[in-house]
């Protein structure tokens, strides 16, 4: 694995850490505690980038086709067995959540990121043992 890989995956589990403490307290600080809100969408932001940065990264030390869309980097690890076909459809949403953080942050539903977001960080870990298996 190469040292930028390596580094990358470590900085995600790294986010992950710090989401799963924000996750406990998310419905009484999101819409009382602008610090919070603005942590905690930050540190999402930074998973779904990660996850889709590494992807690339990936795609580049397998010399696969290169990606024309975020979701298209998801993709192609799942093209080329590097995650599961099933997985990977399921996980290049990411790159729409990654988009919808980087643009429409003003229609956050705090809901959903308490209620739905936060409980599939899981899904991010298990992106991360499929890209280590692989590489």
């Amino acid at each position: 694995m190469s040292p930028k890989i390596a580094a990358k995956i470590a900085k995600l589990h790294y986010y992950l850490k710090l989401l799963r403490e924000y996750k406990p307290e998310c419905k009484d600080r999101f819409l009382t505690d602008p610090m919070y809100e603005g942590a905690l969408l930050h540190y999402l932001y930074l998973v779904s980038d990660g996850c889709i940065t590494l992807a690339e990264m990936v795609i580049k030390l397998k010399s696969l086709n290169s990606p024309q869309s975020y979701y298209e980097a998801i993709d192609i690890l799942g093209e080329n067995d590097i995650l599961p076909r099933d997985f990977a459809y399921r996980f290049a949403k990411i790159a729409s959540f990654r988009n919808f953080l980087a643009h429409d942050y003003e229609k956050i539903d705090y809901l959903v990121i308490c209620d739905d977001v936060l409980n599939k960080l899981e899904e991010i870990e298990e992106y991360l043992t499929y890209i280590k298996a692989k590489i």
